[in-house]
């Protein structure tokens, strides 16, 4: 169990959706009981509330970053990438619970009752992740096998500069369809150090796949015994570290990235 994320056989939980799915069935639960108990119809607003947060931590992430997302205005609806401003979902949620209760004075108790059980388990469990997080380790003493010739490198070599190291394959489809995003970003950013670890795959069928695609990356390294995965505590498939110039872990990414996602890890390890 990682402490970025729960994985269930092939399924990876980030401890951060599950944080926030336990905060909106907390707080649903304990307003419906609240107002059963009182005898006082709620109606939707609960699940309104709900809806509310999400679609304002969806839409505050958008806004910090719209450039990515007006290039490729459909990817805003991609949940997939993680893209979310919890604070500002959570703000939202709690000034439209705060209105209906000036609007209908039965629903005042259940509904602060509701939030307050959230807003509990969203703060215990937001200070239960700080404590958790694996920032500030170093770069493990990994030596992996170059693709373009062959030679062992060692992963500390790439420290002095901010460093993204990728874990994936050719067979992980987030894997896939990220890597044109992770491509554009190494070409881009030249003061950054983007390393790609293929996990347990040959060389050959490396090469081929990226040569079918087009794709020319630099910095690919081999993992044939899949040592990076303990190594980097990586749950799943693609996992993407962020390293500041020292060495030093600044965050995990599990899952896919957009151009959104990335550029507000890049922003963390090369202000």
């Amino acid at each position: 169990m990682s402490a970025d994320a729960l994985r269930l056989g092939p399924l990876v939980f980030s401890w951060s959706v599950l944080l926030a799915l336990a905060t909106t069935w907390i707080g649903l639960t304990v307003a419906a009981r609240v107002a059963r108990h009182r005898g006082v119809d709620l109606g939707r607003m609960p699940e309104t509330a709900a809806l509310i947060g999400l679609v304002a931590a969806r839409l505050g992430f958008v806004w910090q970053f719209a450039g990515a997302y007006l290039a490729q205005p459909w990817t805003l609806l991609d949940l997939r990438d993680g893209g979310w401003e919890p604070v500002v979902g959570f703000a939202a949620a709690w000034l439209y619970g705060l209105s209906r209760m000036t609007r209908l004075p039965s629903a005042r108790r259940p509904l602060r009752w509701g939030l307050l059980a959230a807003t509990a388990v969203w703060l215990g469990g937001s200070l239960a992740l700080v404590l958790a997080r694996s920032e500030g380790q170093g770069v493990p003493p990994l030596v992996l096998q170059s693709l373009e010739n062959s030679a062992e490198v060692e992963l500390p070599r790439f420290v002095g500069q901010p460093m993204v190291v990728n874990l994936w394959a050719t067979w992980c489809p987030p894997c896939v369809r990220e890597m044109p995003v992770l491509q554009a970003a190494q070409q881009q950013h030249r003061d950054v150090h983007f390393v790609f670890i293929n996990q347990g795959e040959s060389a050959e069928k490396v090469r081929a796949w990226l040569s079918g695609r087009g794709m020319t990356l630099q910095n690919v390294l081999l993992d044939r015994r899949g040592q990076s995965t303990a190594a980097l505590d990586a749950a799943g498939l693609p996992t993407t570290l962020f390293y500041d110039a020292q060495g030093r872990l600044v965050a995990r990414r599990i899952g896919e990235l957009s151009p959104a996602t990335l550029a507000e890890q890049l922003a963390r390890i090369n202000p």
